[in-house]
């Protein structure tokens, strides 16, 4: 009779503290039951079988051989949907739950969809430098394969899960989505320039069902037209990317800055010092950030040697607020790999607020193998309720503004939504053709502020909230990624974006029958 007594009054508890709390703050903050218990093992279970598939693909040297035939099969299902009269836009058949994008779009019930099945590393050239990839292969896969036989990637984005090129139905991100129908960036960027400015050539399925190869010399006003692009220009099939000779360790830096003006002086200094293979700076407040640079190198000295990425080491962003807690600066050799991915883990640190007790040393060496969770999976299970908390409640935002505006943008961010830790990372913008490029005619130096979690700005309202910070980065000549929600209306969006190529393409391409534009893909004033 006492269990059962206890039973009751622990229910009991438990709907007063619902009662008390509200429904939308337990649906949100005690997800973690359901992501430990199943998320976690099936992540692991799909991480294992696409890992064993890679490794068999490229060993048997199948991917080659196969390639060509899913192209034709592609090329076919496009010349159907022609000959069926083109009654709908086209999109690919692969599950909107699948990617790294918080959204799931809803177009695939109403478009045709193509069925793409693009996975695989196709060729390592290490005498022309090129790595040849099919869209769907991600971050993991290429640093697994390209660092074991000594070669990297200038721009390797972070997270694991990341695709080198989502074909033409999903929504494309930095810290989530495809890196070349949308973008990508990391922390040498400030050398190397975004993804796509790493990438030599793209092969495409056009919308008449038509192969095109487009390169810098040939076919440029697609090549550059592309990037950004979401997919909205013609299927992406394959890409070629230039690969560098890697080395073991980064030698990485960590120095602890106070004070807004200090912070920014020093990461503008670090970011243009070519010196620095990675630049990075995390902020945990307006006024105190970690500025953290790095060189690879093939020595490290044992004492400093810090392999962040195994599982049961603390949370990065964690471990880099301790040198702010303890006001001291700090030298560490991080294996190359673990450096590529070290956010990857506690998905930046969105994980804290999905399994809050994730970064314990007790869960970490327990559980932490499972870590993290695949996105995709968080997306497919999250339900249309808790997905409308998130967009209300949360902000997974990175906004690319020049560098000369940095302190500017940072009270920006901290007065409409008010995210902390906020992601600094800078990069070069050649002054190239396309949607994205600097105001004049001079490669510019420009940094991605990322900000992602729970706005602590008081009455926070996400779209007048955002669209105040969508309008400030157009006044300063900035540009949104577009993997997030976007509440700009079409003028907005195209006084934000260079339209110009883009337009001329798709009316020389036929693209408008057959392909979204943009706009009406990403942003919610059209899609809703």
């Amino acid at each position: 009779m006492e269990p059962a007594v206890s039973l009751a009054v622990c229910a009991l508890l438990f709907l007063l503290w619902v009662r008390l709390k509200g429904l939308e703050f337990v649906l949100i903050h005690q997800r973690w039951v359901f992501v430990c218990l199943f998320l976690l093992p099936l992540s692991l279970i799909f991480d294992i079988y696409y890992y064993v598939r890679a490794w068999v693909v490229f060993k048997l040297s199948s991917a080659p051989r196969l390639h060509e035939q899913r192209v034709r099969d592609i090329q076919k299902q496009v010349r159907e949907w022609k000959e069926q009269g083109s009654k709908t836009f086209m999109c690919t058949g692969r599950p909107g739950w699948l990617t790294v994008s918080l959204r799931v779009g809803k177009y695939k019930k109403t478009h045709k969809n193509i069925m793409i099945n693009l996975m695989d590393i196709l060729e390592v050239d290490t005498k022309k430098q090129i790595v040849r990839v099919e869209p769907l292969v991600t971050m993991g896969q290429v640093t697994a394969l390209l660092t074991s036989i000594g070669w990297t990637l200038p721009v390797l984005p972070e997270l694991d899960d990341l695709t080198v090129a989502l074909p033409a139905d999903t929504v494309c991100d930095v810290s989530a989505g495809g890196l070349i129908m949308g973008t990508g960036i990391e922390s040498s960027s400030h050398k190397y320039g975004l993804f796509q400015h790493i990438c030599t050539a793209y092969e495409l399925v056009l919308a008449d069902g038509s192969f095109v190869r487009c390169t810098p010399s040939e076919n440029s006003d697609l090549f550059y037209a592309v990037p950004w692009s979401c997919g909205t220009l013609g299927f992406l099939v394959a890409a070629e990317i230039r690969i560098i000779p890697a080395k073991k360790y980064v030698k990485l830096r960590f120095e602890p800055v106070r004070g807004l003006e200090a912070i920014c002086a020093k990461f503008t200094h670090e970011s243009q010092r070519q010196e620095n293979h990675f630049v990075e700076g995390l902020l945990y407040s307006l006024d105190e950030a970690v500025i953290m640079t790095g060189v690879m190198t093939d020595e490290a000295e044992p004492s400093k040697l810090n392999s962040i990425g195994n599982y049961y080491k603390p949370w990065f962003f964690k471990h880099v607020e301790n040198y702010l807690k303890t006001n001291r600066e700090g030298l560490e050799y991080i294996p190359l790999r673990h450096y590529y991915h070290r956010h990857t883990r506690s998905i930046f640190w969105e994980l804290q607020d999905i399994i809050p007790f994730g970064n314990n040393p007790i869960f970490r060496y327990l559980f932490g193998w499972m870590v993290p969770p695949k996105i995709s999976l968080l997306k497919l299970t999250q339900g249309e309720t808790l997905r409308k908390l998130y967009e209300q409640h949360h902000v997974v935002q990175d906004m690319l503004v020049p560098m000369k505006c940095l302190q500017q943008a940072l009270h920006t961010f901290q007065n409409d939504i008010h995210v902390y830790p906020i992601w600094l990372c800078p990069f070069i913008l050649p002054s190239q053709p396309g949607l994205v490029h600097p105001k004049g005619n001079e490669a510019e130096l420009y940094i991605d502020i990322g900000a992602y979690g729970e706005p602590r700005v008081k009455h926070f309202e996400a779209r007048s909230c955002m669209r105040q910070l969508e309008k400030f980065v157009r006044s300063v000549h900035g540009f949104q990624m577009l993997y997030a929600d976007c509440y700009m209306n079409r003028e907005e969006f195209w006084e934000m974006f260079d339209g110009s190529l883009y337009h001329k393409l798709r009316e020389k391409l036929g693209c408008q029958d057959a392909f979204p534009e943009v706009y009406d893909k990403i942003c919610k004033a059209a899609r809703h």
